[in-house]
């Protein structure tokens, strides 16, 4: 072999074999790295054998099972994870500079329709060279195989997110939930006597009830076996439904757009206790470790955590809504009023 520093000429390894070797480390095995590579776990075998071969080192400790890397391996491993990562930011650098920047962004629908939709633009003005593609879903990508280049998620309070082992994660913002209704519904005064009137109401439910037992139960609210109200799986769609007047939806701030200020909806509050404030979630910003610090994730995840946190500043300063001379309506009277809409 000739000596790559003697004659100028850089002496590297096949770039696959660095690739399958990285991903081992990275990921914690053989077939770990063959599922992100999309290819046969014996392909990634013998990549790492090759590059075993190339630089006449074990860099995998196979007494101790495949996952396992050498001292020798792991120091290469950190060197060569560095090298691939500034090459991918080095890529994204280019792209952007050449104006090609291009940034694909997976969201949550209701998040993605009544929040970030509405405010690319002020993104686009910052940033005017980088181009975004939305994509509203309920699917969080398949990062590995290249699909987006960020994901924003809601993620439920109890339910256990574990980011793959490549995969970073931001939360950034925790908003308040409470009940929104169209005026039609509950009248000009927005308040009932008490949290538990509002089972005697149509409540509109996501995918399930557990959004609402869980607002209630911090009301100290004892639930029925049965919730009423339909079934509309996506959040965006209670709120719409509620400006309908057809119930009574959890919402928070970034679902509700300028709902509350044009009077389409009102915060529903209760004459005989105050309401506490209830938080169900968050929402998070997930990317690949290896795009994490690229130049226009970067940009696209630190926006969206200072647009998210003002706004979040903005709501808290909003009071809610009540009319002060006017009686508030019983849940009689509301429930009659929701069956004259609906003859």
């Amino acid at each position: 072999m000739d000596d790559g520093v003697a004659t100028g000429r850089l002496v590297l390894p096949p770039f696959a074999a660095l690739r399958a070797f990285e991903a081992v480390g990275r990921l914690g095995g053989i077939r770990r790295a063959a599922a992100e590579l999309s290819v046969d776990h014996a392909v990634v075998s013998r990549h790492v054998r090759a590059l075993e071969a190339w630089t006449g080192l074990a860099l995998v400790d196979r007494a101790r099972g495949a996952s396992q890397l050498t001292e020798e391996g792991t120091a290469y491993h950190g060197r060569v994870m560095v090298a691939l990562n500034d090459l991918a930011c080095a890529t994204s650098d280019l792209m952007r500079r050449t104006g090609q920047a291009r940034l694909t962004i997976w969201c949550v629908p209701g998040f993605a329709f009544r929040w970030l939709s509405v405010r690319l633009d002020d993104f686009t003005a910052l940033h005017g060279d980088i181009e975004i593609e939305l994509r509203p879903t309920d699917l969080g990508p398949d990062f590995r195989r290249n699909e987006a280049d960020g994901d924003i998620r809601y993620i439920r309070d109890g339910v256990e997110t574990s980011p793959r082992r490549d995969v970073q994660m931001l939360e950034f913002a925790r908003p308040g939930v409470f009940p929104v209704a169209s005026p039609d519904l509950i009248g000009s005064a927005s308040e009932l006597e008490a949290p538990a009137d509002l089972l005697n109401l149509p409540l509109l439910h996501e995918e399930n009830e557990e959004e609402w037992r869980a607002w209630l139960a911090a009301q100290e609210v004892e639930t029925p076996e049965r919730l009423s109200g339909p079934r509309l799986w996506h959040a965006h769609l209670t709120v719409e439904a509620a400006r309908r007047g057809q119930g009574v939806a959890l919402a928070n701030p970034f679902l509700l757009g300028d709902d509350l200020a044009t009077g389409r909806l009102r915060r529903v509050t209760f004459r005989q206790q105050p309401m506490p404030a209830v938080s169900l979630g968050s929402y998070a910003f997930f990317a690949r470790d290896t795009q994490w610090n690229a130049p226009s994730t970067r940009k696209f995840r630190q926006w969206l955590s200072h647009m998210t946190k003002l706004d979040q500043t903005r709501t808290s300063l909003l009071m809610p809504f009540r009319e002060p001379d006017t009686a508030a309506p019983t849940a009689d009277r509301l429930r009659r009023r929701v069956e004259a809409r609906a003859c």
